[in-house]
């Protein structure tokens, strides 16, 4: 069985581990009722997708 020789160090532990944070959302202000929205999603409460009425509310 692979054993370790010597214990991995805080330093390289974090190195190994780097690209685990988690990335931001990408929000966006909507031109129209100007509230904040995930892009590429319709707007819930417009029903607008792409200067487009997608959905009847």
């Amino acid at each position: 069985m692979a054993v370790p020789k010597r214990k991995t160090s805080v330093s390289k532990k974090k190195m190994r581990r780097s690209h685990h944070a988690l990335s931001a959302t990408n929000v966006v202000e909507d031109k129209k009722t100007g509230e904040y929205k995930l892009s590429h999603h319709v707007d819930l409460k417009s029903g607008y997708y792409n200067g487009k009425k997608i959905l009847d509310i």
